[in-house]
């Protein structure tokens, strides 16, 4: 039997990078999933590819009712909701986010809203879904190892840090509320993976130097995508029913190498 039959799971940033990676994997293993992207072609495009049991929706994360949404549409067109994983998130570097003394105030709301509040909005629509469902259900946070293990030479962009930091603030207290209602809530933090958002660091070789010594697993090398596909499909299976609140990092080492740079 396939680790996620049965399971309907609702990705938000779910048309690319890690979000249309998870995406393959849930269909794979038996899920029915509505994935969310900003893009209507990319949304199109995605659901072509993932084939029947793969619905699109256009909307984006940091409006309040994106998540509802989508929710009722997994409902509607799959018959249920048993799972999110919000992946939606990015750089807020070019509207204004890096170290603090430059950070400015627009960097600041934008990186918190795309970063923090979508996952807040995300989060509260699904409580308020499995509690009127009575059914419990499981929630996946995307966060990052920047969130608690900073690297202060390459990436100086202290409000995304603080933005994942309270994700975790997020998902531990809401773990601990709803454990009684069979709720959980769990963090996937990668470190750095080849996505959209990473083109600059993919493309500076010092960084990319640098990730050899603090990502030094299977050769040192950035991730990938579907690094992190096999924890995030059993974060949304039953084989972890008694794992709440709980972060994993999957990072290449990153969080326990002191990496070097010039």
């Amino acid at each position: 039997m396939s680790r996620l039959s049965g399971k309907v799971i609702v990705i938000l940033g779910g048309t690319s990078g890690l979000g249309f990676s998870a995406a393959q994997a849930f269909v794979r293993e038996g899920a029915r999933i509505v994935l969310v992207g900003r893009n209507a072609d990319k949304v199109r495009a995605a659901e072509r590819e993932l084939g029947a049991h793969a619905r699109g929706l256009t909307g984006d994360a940091m409006q309040s009712d994106t998540a509802g949404r989508a929710i009722q549409f997994a409902t509607k067109e799959h018959g249920g909701f048993h799972a999110l994983y919000h992946v939606a998130g990015g750089s807020g570097r070019q509207q204004g986010d890096g170290p603090l003394h430059e950070l400015t105030d627009a960097g600041w709301a934008f990186t918190m809203n795309e970063n923090l509040t979508s996952v807040v909005y995300s989060n509260r629509a699904a409580v308020q879904q499995f509690l009127a469902q009575g059914t419990g259900g499981s929630v996946l946070n995307m966060g990052s190892v920047l969130g608690w293990s900073p690297s202060p030479h390459f990436f100086a962009t202290h409000a995304y840090a603080t933005a994942k930091a309270g994700i975790l603030g997020l998902t531990q207290s809401t773990a601990a509320h709803y454990a009684k209602h069979n709720i959980r809530f769990n963090v996937l933090a990668p470190a750095l993976v080849a996505t959209p958002m990473s083109q600059r660091a993919q493309g500076d070789a010092a960084i990319l130097n640098f990730i050899k010594t603090k990502q030094p697993l299977d050769g040192g090398r950035i991730g990938q995508p579907e690094d992190a596909d096999g924890a995030a499909v059993f974060l949304l299976s039953d084989e972890s029913k008694l794992i709440t609140g709980q972060v994993l990092a999957v990072d290449g080492g990153w969080c326990v190498s002191e990496g070097q740079h010039e």
